[in-house]
């Protein structure tokens, strides 16, 4: 559990009262800050040996800058513009007993998903961020400023705990609430190894972390319990959040340190600088450093490939399919200096007894580790094989990329298959189809299992168990929350039974935006053996989603009805 950090904050509050820019009259290709990285990104290339006036990286110095000042746009953002006027009134229970509406409700926004800089290495890492706030004084935050709070703290050099502070107590500050409870499920890109028999496809470090404010400052309190207990309905292992957080999770900080290029290492501080940060303060001393050990795995060295004296040749007789799949690859996009990683597939025709797979790997590893495009790249592969193995030869390269995710659209879970053929494979309309990934397992010949790559997704019955543990654990926290207000049931109430209605659909619409929502709506309720309410429960979910709503008091409205 993260405890506020009062300095952080009083930073925050500095950079709401007004952010000097003298440049904000100059477009952004002309403003110092842009030209000061563009300088330093062709330094930077140059150290990589790279010829900076090659068409695929000259404008590569522009793209970084504007990559890099986008992602971290944060220092120039304000809460308080998005919050004060998205508060809205909104009236709690009105016999006063329980919780719900704009008092004392426990209102939960998850999976919001966002990029931010690791202040370690100046890598992006993913964050998933879930917020839980109760509401007082009767009024509640418009639903979309929790992304935006979010977002201007993500777009900074920032590290977890401190990012989860940060968003904590900004809410707070600004909001003014009971209290509030932020998780981050955190995923740092591994630095990947030079060594091609350890590379690994296993390629993220992942923490979770949390912070808390006023009634969430007791991580042992039954509202910590009821919000985590609607994080585990979204299937969040939240035991993650068990044990001492570590302070330091970049995996840079591990590595060695090796003797660097004074100019470079320059260049990554004015880059620091133009951003807005100190490279002097604690967290970024040693950034430059291993910033520098990660881009040197990329340079264009011009090594030759040895291909250990195969000949090429395709063995007499009989000739067989033969895949090589998963081949993990690390690469660096040459026009945003953004790494992209993912797997190699290999299909091709050889006689049997011959297996490739270790050369396949390395040449795999030797067109990874360069400035790259993936289309390129996988031509590179497939060119590099054909001769090795007959010429006939299918390459499909399916890779995540972090310049798709962090900045310009942010299109989080995307992406990019390319495919190279060449030989049999490029005319022969039967060759293709045995190796075709959309055939799934025709005849079990199928070699290349596409749908095989992503998460199975789980069936009804499993999700079901799951939610009903997850909706009495909720119920369980309120019965505490009964039982801690003295209010001891009856001997009749004792005797019945809790009931379950579950997964009861709704439509409504915003009435601050007019735009439509929509879910499904679970409730609790102790009754007599033998009464079943559901149609009436349906009938009265219905009657309060079809109007101009908000989600708290639609949920208040349904629990007084």
């Amino acid at each position: 559990m993260g405890a506020l950090d009062e300095g952080r904050l009083n930073l925050e509050l500095e950079l709401e009262t007004g952010i000097k820019n003298a440049c904000i009259d100059l477009a952004f290709e002309h403003q110092p800050e842009t030209l000061a990285i563009q300088d330093a990104v062709k330094l930077l290339l140059q150290g990589l040996h790279e010829d900076v006036n090659r068409e695929g990286i000259k404008k590569t110095p522009f793209r970084v800058a504007k990559a890099l000042r986008e992602g971290t746009r944060g220092y120039k953002l304000k809460v308080k513009e998005y919050v004060q006027s998205a508060l809205f009134p909104e009236a709690g229970l009105e016999d006063g007993i329980g919780q719900a509406g704009g008092v004392g409700g426990l209102v939960v926004v998850r999976d919001l998903d966002h990029y931010s800089y690791c202040e370690s290495c100046l890598l992006p890492f993913h964050v998933r961020c879930h917020v839980g706030y109760v509401p007082s004084e009767q009024r509640v935050l418009g639903l979309s400023k929790f992304s935006r709070v979010a977002d201007v703290f993500a777009k900074r050099l920032q590290e977890p705990q401190g990012l989860a502070d940060d968003i904590c107590s900004a809410l707070h500050h600004w909001v003014k609430p009971s209290g509030v409870a932020v998780v981050l499920q955190c995923s740092h890109i591994h630095f990947p190894c030079l060594d091609v028999k350890s590379l690994s496809d296993n390629g993220f470090v992942k923490l979770m972390v949390s912070s808390g404010s006023g009634v969430f400052e007791d991580e042992g309190s039954s509202l910590w319990g009821e919000f985590l207990s609607f994080l585990k309905l979204k299937g969040v292992k939240t035991e993650a959040l068990c044990g001492s957080v570590k302070k330091e999770w970049c995996p840079s900080v591990k590595t060695s340190s090796e003797e660097e290029d004074p100019e470079m290492v320059s260049a990554v501080v004015s880059i620091l600088k133009s951003l807005g940060e100190d490279p002097s303060r604690e967290g970024l001393i040693a950034t430059p450093s291993r910033f520098l050990k990660w881009m040197m795995n990329f340079q264009n060295v011009n090594l030759e490939m040895k291909l250990n004296g195969v000949n090429g040749v395709k063995a007499n007789g009989e000739v067989k399919l033969h895949c090589e799949l998963n081949l993990p690859f690390w690469s660096m996009c040459e026009h945003h200096l953004l790494p992209f990683y993912g797997v190699v597939h290999i299909g091709y025709y050889c006689g049997e007894g011959y297996s490739h797979k270790s050369l396949m790997k390395s040449i795999v590893h030797f067109y990874g580790f360069k400035l790259q495009v993936q289309e390129r790249m996988t031509r590179q592969i497939a060119e590099t094989l054909s001769p090795l193995v007959g010429g006939d030869v299918i390459v499909v390269a399916e890779a995540g990329h972090t310049c798709m995710i962090s900045r310009g659209i942010e299109k989080f879970g995307s992406s990019t298959a390319t495919i190279a053929v060449l030989g049999q494979f490029s005319n022969d309309g039967s060759a293709r189809a045995e190796q075709d990934p959309c055939n799934g397992c025709f005849e079990g010949r199928c070699k290349l299992p596409i749908l095989k790559w992503y998460p199975s997704v789980k069936s009804s019955s499993e999700q079901d168990t799951e939610m009903v543990s997850a909706v009495v654990s909720i119920l369980k926290s309120l019965g505490e929350l009964r039982s801690v207000k003295g209010r001891t049931p009856n001997r009749k109430f004792k005797e019945k039974k809790l009931h379950c209605e579950l997964n009861l659909p709704f439509w409504s619409m915003c009435e601050h935006h007019l735009l439509p929502f929509y879910g499904v709506v679970h409730i609790g309720y102790y009754c007599a053996e033998g009464y079943n309410h559901k149609s009436l429960m349906k009938s009265i979910v219905h009657f309060y989603g079809f109007k101009l709503q908000v989600q708290e008091r639609m949920t208040r409205q349904i629990a007084e009805k």
